[in-house]
């Protein structure tokens, strides 16, 4: 059986790196992609990017309309590794720090959380407020990642898409998977 992977993707810029995220485990042997977008990622992708909503879809395995609350990645019994939500709004944050469970992204980051599995936040936003550092250090202390999409240059990222590919990396590494072409210090 497959390691499943659960991307939730929220309406913050950086869809590009959802994308990447969803390669990388399409490329990696043993590992399956289950793919919830909020509508604001639908939005997002059409706005921001040359491809829409549609490509992602295309990219997961499995994918999730996010009204269904009752599908099994909403399920502590459904295992996976965990979920990567990127990129992650400050909308979404304070819903998985509340405990505001009102979709099924939402719930399945809480789900993840739960059952002590690995939750990712592949968070965007600048400059960060009180609240989102309360939400955050709270989510933290619950055991979630919080992965800021930043910049890195000491691997001297030649194109924006070296530096997507980078943050990509970075999200599924925590997940278990080793990235292919993922340059380390």
């Amino acid at each position: 059986m497959s390691k499943r992977i659960i991307v939730g993707v929220t309406g913050a810029s950086g869809i590009d790196v959802a994308r990447e995220v969803l390669e990388l485990i399409a490329d990696t042997d043993g590992f399956e992609s289950h793919l919830v977008m909020s509508d604001s990622a639908k939005r997002t992708a059409e706005l921001e990017c040359t491809y829409g909503p549609d490509a992602l879809e295309k990219a997961a395995d499995v994918v999730y309309p996010n009204d269904r609350i009752e599908s099994r990645i909403a399920s502590g019994t459904f295992r996976t590794e965990g979920m990567v939500i990127v990129p992650c709004s400050m909308k979404t944050v304070a819903g998985i720090a509340g405990g505001f469970s009102d979709s099924l992204l939402l719930r399945a980051a809480d789900v993840v959380l739960k059952e002590r599995r690995k939750l990712v936040l592949a968070v965007r936003e600048t400059p960060f407020n009180g609240i989102h550092l309360r939400n955050m250090k709270e989510l933290w202390e619950m055991g979630a990642d919080i992965m800021p999409l930043m910049m890195t240059f000491y691997n001297r990222p030649e194109t924006i898409e070296d530096m997507v590919h980078h943050m990509a990396c970075k999200c599924v590494e925590r997940l278990g998977i080793e990235p292919k072409c993922f340059k380390r210090w």
